[in-house]
């Protein structure tokens, strides 16, 4: 069996991998993010998806390597981990009530084959109207700090999410539909590679 590694240190991830029938490596790619830029929000989590996953592969001489970045995109722009608590608090003002789009760029590379495939889910979240008090409790506990767009969907954040349209796992970080349509383009059936 190929082996499948992961090019993120997203717990997130994993356990949507490990869940879905596959046992990935994790290998982080040590991309400094602050580095790679690009013209929409969709091009930079593409591009950021795409350097994790060649950083890994570059280690490797075979094997399936994934590499995912996920950013909001809110008012055209893009919004990745909040670099301070009073960012995030400002960040869940702007956020309250409106919609914004999280977009996830995936990169599968075929080591051996020296193949890349790569592209971009996108799910609209409807946010609710969480009171200052719970923003602040929500912000205390650390975990927007952690994640792009300052929430999560399957942690504490979910309380404040009114709805998604779209692929619920982009929203956590990976689109299993995305992910099987990549590998079958580059000629891999995800089915054999369940564990």
């Amino acid at each position: 069996m190929t082996p499948v590694v992961l090019a993120s240190a997203s717990p997130a991830r994993l356990k949507l991998l490990q869940a879905a029938g596959l046992d990935p490596k994790v290998i982080v790619s040590g991309v400094d993010e602050s580095t790679i830029t690009a013209d929409t929000p969709g091009e930079l989590c593409r591009a950021l998806a795409e350097a994790k996953a060649q950083a890994v592969a570059a280690q490797l001489d075979t094997g399936l390597v994934i590499g995912c970045d996920s950013v909001l995109e809110l008012d055209g722009r893009a919004l990745g981990k909040p670099a301070s608590p009073e960012e995030a608090v400002e960040r869940w003002r702007a956020m309250a009530g409106r919609t914004g789009t999280l977009l996830t760029g995936h990169c599968v590379i075929d080591v051996a084959a020296r193949r890349r495939v790569s592209d971009v889910a996108a799910t609209r979240v409807r946010f609710g109207r969480p009171t200052e008090e719970e923003i602040a409790a929500y912000v205390a506990t650390g975990e927007p700090l952690r994640v792009a767009g300052a929430f999560t969907l399957d942690g504490l954040g979910g309380w404040f999410v009114e709805g998604i349209d779209g692929d619920h796992g982009n929203v956590i970080g990976l689109s299993l539909p995305l992910l099987r349509a990549l590998l079958a383009r580059l000629g891999i059936r995800v089915t054999d590679l369940w564990a």
